[in-house]
């Protein structure tokens, strides 16, 4: 059994950070699926530019929906949307099998709309409905404008990724938006079964500090905060609250671990994937970390409920000087920061590319 299987055995999803309509049409995601334990995958602006602007295999779509199109933006909705519904159906089986635990495609709502409530319910509702799939997550930031929109969606019975978590903390107010979402649910003899995931971001905490910190504490942070999440997350399982949503019928927001390529080449290439594996959580890694550790990875005991060293090793950064709470809130605005600058640079790809082609 080959390390991936033995992760999946263990109980941890493993999703794809990565989609390309080649990788669709020559059989790569479908060997990912059936040879290295891919359940699922995640998208982001990034992705999907690297994607448009790297091929030719998008050109087709745009000569025919280019000239149509209101906007760049919808354009972009109409090629990313096209992948995922063919992704969903290649994950159809392993949607089926867990009964819609696993086997989920992800697509992100414009991070334009991050301080924009209101908005970012109406695209996260559009978007499903255009999808036409029922393993497709909308994602949806845990910024402080977010968290209401959260709520809204999954009230309306909305499949949501949170995404640009960084802390334990945020992960929480995350649920807690999740939990009222239901709790409204089941006030109005609603079913309260709406499935969430809550990704939290954790090779940038290394990034950030890597210039700030000792040798000893190099690389040390992200897997910390993940631990400390993965405590704060089955403590939320076993609280009062959860139990009686539970027994509604409500499904558990399952924890995320995103950001799991390593940055630095000094590092293990795999040091977030054996580091963070833990059963009832997802691992989404970019295609080189998926190969590195089906080739080389290890499958160790999985992590503590409890947390382990977490707060031990937390405490060193503090007393290194690094503020562990200021650090989560500006990686999280950071976070926002990025998302919107690659999203303006995808569009001004896709407008390119739509104005070689349709001219």
């Amino acid at each position: 059994m080959n390390p991936t299987a033995q992760l999946h055995e263990l109980g941890q999803s493993l999703w794809l950070d990565n989609i390309t309509r080649t990788m669709l049409r020559d059989g790569t995601l479908a060997h990912y699926i059936g040879e290295l334990s891919i359940t699922g995958l995640t998208s982001n602006p990034t992705i999907f530019d690297k994607a448009i602007s790297g091929s030719d295999a998008y050109d087709e779509q745009i000569a025919e929906a280019g000239p149509g199109a209101d906007s760049v933006e919808e354009l972009f909705f109409e090629l990313a949307i096209a992948d995922l519904r063919d992704a969903a159906d290649l994950f159809a089986p392993a949607h089926e099998r867990s009964d819609g635990v696993d086997g989920w495609v992800s697509l992100e709502v414009s991070p334009k709309l991050a301080d924009d409530t209101e908005a970012t319910i109406a695209q996260a509702a559009k978007l499903h409905k255009q999808a036409q799939r029922d393993n497709l997550f909308v994602e949806i930031p845990g910024t402080e404008a977010g968290l209401p929109a959260i709520e809204e969606s999954i009230f309306a019975g909305r499949a949501i990724n949170v995404t640009l978590l960084f802390s334990a903390e945020q992960c929480l107010a995350a649920a807690d938006a999740f939990m009222r979402g239901v709790e409204r649910r089941i006030e109005a003899g609603l079913d309260p079964a709406v499935p969430s995931v809550a990704s939290i971001f954790l090779s940038r905490w290394d990034v950030a500090v890597s210039d700030e910190v000792s040798d000893e504490l190099r690389n040390r942070l992200g897997i910390a905060v993940g631990k400390r999440a993965y405590r704060a997350y089955r403590e939320l399982l076993d609280s009062q609250r959860w139990k009686r949503l539970a027994n509604e019928g409500a499904r558990p927001q399952r924890l995320l671990f995103a950001s799991t390529g390593t940055k630095d080449p000094e590092a293990s290439d795999v040091l977030y994937v054996e580091g963070l594996a833990a059963p009832f959580t997802i691992n989404t890694m970019p295609d080189a970390t998926l190969k590195a550790f089906a080739d080389h990875g290890a499958v160790g005991k999985p992590l503590p409920e409890d947390g382990g060293d977490a707060d031990a090793v937390l405490a060193e950064f503090e007393s290194a000087g690094i503020g562990i709470d200021a650090l989560a809130a500006r990686l999280q605005q950071e976070g926002k920061d990025k998302f919107e600058k690659s999203w303006n640079e995808m569009l001004d790809s896709i407008e390119a590319e739509r104005e070689r082609i349709c001219r």
